[in-house]
């Protein structure tokens, strides 16, 4: 039983940094649509809207290395500690 509450405990993390990621990311496109369309409607001829674009644009990049990329690996090293113990066990 301990085993399932640790995987659930694991599947509820895992959902909430892809969750927040997703907040992450419709924040940035509804944020950045609306400074495009200000910028547009205001100063069409200085594109000023770029900057905080591509700004943002990183933070969100950097928010899914996180999420999905290689930072994973606290969970890769966690069941390689488990298949070392179960070889032990045996």
């Amino acid at each position: 039983m301990a085993q399932n509450e640790k995987n659930y405990d694991l599947a509820k993390e895992r959902v909430e940094k892809k969750m927040g990621f997703m907040i992450h990311c419709g924040i940035y496109v509804v944020v950045n649509a609306g400074l495009i369309a200000l910028n547009l409607t205001r100063s069409p001829d200085k594109y000023w809207f770029i900057w905080p674009l591509l700004g943002w644009g990183i933070g969100v990049v950097f928010h899914a290395f996180k999420v999905f990329g290689p930072a994973r690996t606290a969970s890769l090293k966690e069941k390689m500690i488990e298949k070392e113990q179960s070889k032990l066990n045996q």
